[in-house]
């Protein structure tokens, strides 16, 4: 099985702006300056009629599941960002249309709820996807580093991402501009891990949500790509420490882990737990046996590491330094 990766885009290209979860009118200052901002690193954008909706979602499902289709028929549009994240684009799901997906081959970007959109893209069609930033997250300036390195990425330069050594300790949508004020540290069960596989992952508190379901084509994924292994990450937005103990144990118990060669965890957006069961030890219980580095810069928190679903990750990680280096094969 061979996975297939849609072009980068350059400049002059046209990102397509879809809302397959939320609308982002109640943020619509901030949402101008990072589509100003897009225009300013020379890249043009369409956006469809729900965009800029305040309601949660942004349309009815229908619509919503039309206007993803509708960017990827579009033969001006050279890649798809969703705009914001939110809570229901798992309803758009039986309304997309398979063979439209995988005849109008782009790349998909999403971070947060999208995660509905782009894991299934990859696990079910071989089709390369990427996580980590919405069409909304642009709005820093200067461009934080963070997101010089997603931009190199869509441009197809697969630069070294590392771990920063700052970080801000609020979620970013609470604030105007991106302020390092603590220092950051990754966590690892395992001394040194220096390991490649397959990349797979997304929003953990979405990836649970699509077990089982028709649109979770895990288990074939992992056995198409058996002789890769995978390296799978999880950004957990607001699950407590008991139900992401209880999550790892399901995916577990489903086989998803069987070929993994390690798993990197983001930090948590919104802590809490009900037993007092720290996150580190739910962890560590759950994944026993398996490399995990933990409070790594994967999700909802900044700075953010953009990850590419689908492709051959190399993952090194020794004293607390990280890199991962992508490569499309």
């Amino acid at each position: 099985q061979t996975m297939k990766y849609p072009k980068f885009i350059k400049q002059g290209s046209t990102i397509g702006i879809c809302a397959p979860s939320s609308g982002i009118g109640k943020f619509e200052k901030k949402f101008q300056r990072s589509i100003d901002n897009l225009h300013a690193y020379g890249y043009q954008t369409k956006e469809t009629a729900s965009v800029r909706n305040e309601s949660e979602p942004s349309n009815s499902s229908t619509i919503r599941a039309k206007e993803v289709e509708g960017l990827l028929l579009d033969k001006d549009v050279d890649m798809i960002m969703a705009a914001t994240g939110g809570d229901f684009l798992f309803d758009i799901l039986p309304h997309l249309n398979p063979s439209i997906i995988q005849e109008n081959i782009k790349w998909i970007m999403g971070a947060s709820d999208p995660t509905g959109l782009v894991y299934p893209i990859t696990t079910k069609y071989d089709i390369a996807t990427l996580y980590g930033e919405n069409a909304g997250d642009y709005y820093a300036t200067p461009t934080p580093d963070y997101l010089q390195g997603n931009l190199a990425i869509l441009k197809g330069d697969l630069v070294v991402q590392t771990n920063y050594p700052r970080r801000m300790e609020q979620p970013p949508f609470f604030c105007d501009d991106i302020i390092y004020d603590k220092d950051n540290i990754w966590k690892s069960t395992s001394n040194t891990i220096d390991v490649e596989g397959r990349c797979i992952g997304g929003c953990i508190d979405v990836l649970k949500d699509l077990i089982g379901t028709p649109y979770d084509g895990t288990l074939d994924f992992i056995e198409r790509y058996r002789n890769d292994g995978i390296i799978w990450y999880f950004d957990n937005f607001a699950m407590n420490s008991e139900t992401l103990y209880r999550t790892l144990l399901q995916m577990k118990y489903m086989g998803w882990f069987e070929t993994t060669k390690a798993i990197v965890i983001g930090r948590t957006c919104f802590e809490s737990n009900s037993t007092g069961l720290s996150y580190e030890d739910a962890i560590k219980h759950a994944l026993q046996d398996i490399p995990v580095i933990y409070d790594a810069d994967v999700g909802h928190t900044v700075p953010r590491i953009t990850m590419i679903n689908g492709a051959i990750l190399h993952l090194q990680y020794k004293n607390g330094k990280a890199a991962l280096q992508f490569k499309l094969k």
